[in-house]
């Protein structure tokens, strides 16, 4: 029995040697003068390869740049923890106070994703959305270096879905380049940073898909801008940045309709609001005290007017400003403080975004005749 086991384990040990020897002879075929290269050398002269890798060198460059500005925003909720036992006797009173001060320095919370924000002041403010921290109590905020701050709310903008929060230190933070949208154009390039689904410093990349979006049930006031980069649970609030590593938008919805369609806000709107909440703590807008609708062709027709662009009085409200400016139900606004009014969308903007006080210019049609009328611009009570 004995010789027969060895006679096996002579045989496993041999046949590991010839392995071993056969694969020791293959890579000594190999040219050790020639090392394998992994680098893809053979497309570098093709054409427009030279501008996918710059593309690709400004998406590293502005991922790098931009994460340490993006935060991300979290619920702090406190796990029950197990009921005392009343003590009774003269020294209860103590040991039930002993036990209260236990529990309440040993408290746990339980920190839940709520969704992203940008440092928009190197103060401490952060801009986020108003629907990531609506009704919160406890807001914990955690930066891209791991440091955490409880923040505090110091206003929030429902009729535009944002929200500022505020976090302390004695050191600045690091704050982002803002951009513009005036020019942005549909097929330019963008990026998203944020927190889908609690997975930190996620980045996306898309186009713009289209501007000034508007009707979609999102918030009172839109203006949107419509991006087929990622934007998923979580990553609202966060920054979508142009090519150049600017923030031109606070992202905000995915659409119901389906995936690859998401929104944004842009940064023009944003930083107003912004701006707005961190001075006063709320949003004062403009109010006319009308209500309209877009002149269609139809009613184009029935008003004997050539245009298609305006917007219809149809009511107006007793001691409004629009009242006390003389206007009626009827009347075709085509023009305020020297802007078109295309619709009753772009009026209501341009309105809302006047200064209270102020008095305006608009150009009217009634009965087929202009007319120039002066209004003053009333403050909107929400």
């Amino acid at each position: 029995m004995r010789k027969i086991t060895l006679v096996v384990f002579c045989l496993l040990v041999g046949g590991a040697a010839l392995i071993n020897y056969g694969n020791g002879r293959h890579e000594a075929s190999l040219p050790s003068s020639q090392p394998v290269s992994l680098q893809p050398s053979i497309y570098a002269d093709l054409e427009g390869y030279q501008d996918i890798v710059a593309l690709q060198n400004a998406f590293i460059r502005n991922a790098k740049q931009l994460k340490p500005t993006v935060v991300s925003i979290n619920k702090l909720v406190e796990m029950p923890s197990n009921k005392r036992k009343i003590r009774k006797g003269t020294d209860g009173w103590l040991s039930n106070f002993q036990d209260w001060l236990s529990d309440s320095l040993k408290k746990k919370y339980l920190v839940e994703s709520l969704g992203s924000g940008v440092i928009y002041d190197s103060r401490g403010y952060i801009l986020t959305n108003y629907h990531v921290v609506e009704n919160v109590d406890e807001i914990m905020v955690k930066l891209m270096d791991q440091r955490e701050f409880s923040a505090k709310v110091v206003g929030v903008d429902p009729f535009t879905d944002l929200a500022v929060l505020k976090i302390f230190s004695f050191s600045s933070f690091p704050v982002p380049t803002f951009g513009s949208t005036k020019n942005l154009g549909v097929g330019e390039w963008v990026m998203a940073i944020g927190n889908p689904y609690g997975l930190d410093g996620t980045v996306t990349v898309g186009v713009i898909s289209g501007t000034q979006r508007s009707d979609l049930g999102i918030a009172t006031f839109e203006n949107f801008l419509q991006t087929d980069a990622s934007i998923n649970p979580g990553n609202s609030g966060g920054p979508l940045i142009d090519l150049d590593g600017k923030v031109i938008g606070i992202n905000t919805a995915i659409a119901k309709i389906g995936s690859g369609v998401g929104f944004a806000i842009p940064m023009e709107m944003a930083a107003q609001i912004a701006n707005s909440l961190i001075d006063k703590g709320t949003v004062e807008r403009g109010w006319l005290g009308v209500g309209i609708q877009s002149l269609t062709p139809e009613l184009a027709v029935s008003f004997a007017v050539t245009r298609e662009d305006g917007v219809l009085v149809n009511s107006v409200d007793v001691g409004a400003p629009a009242h006390q400016a003389g206007l009626l139900q009827g009347d075709i606004i085509i023009s305020y403080d020297g802007q078109t009014a295309l619709d009753s969308k772009s009026l209501q903007k341009l309105v809302a975004e006047s200064h209270v006080g102020k008095s305006v210019r608009l150009k009217i049609i009634r009965e087929g005749i202009e007319k120039i009328v002066f209004v003053e611009v009333g403050k909107y009570l929400s």
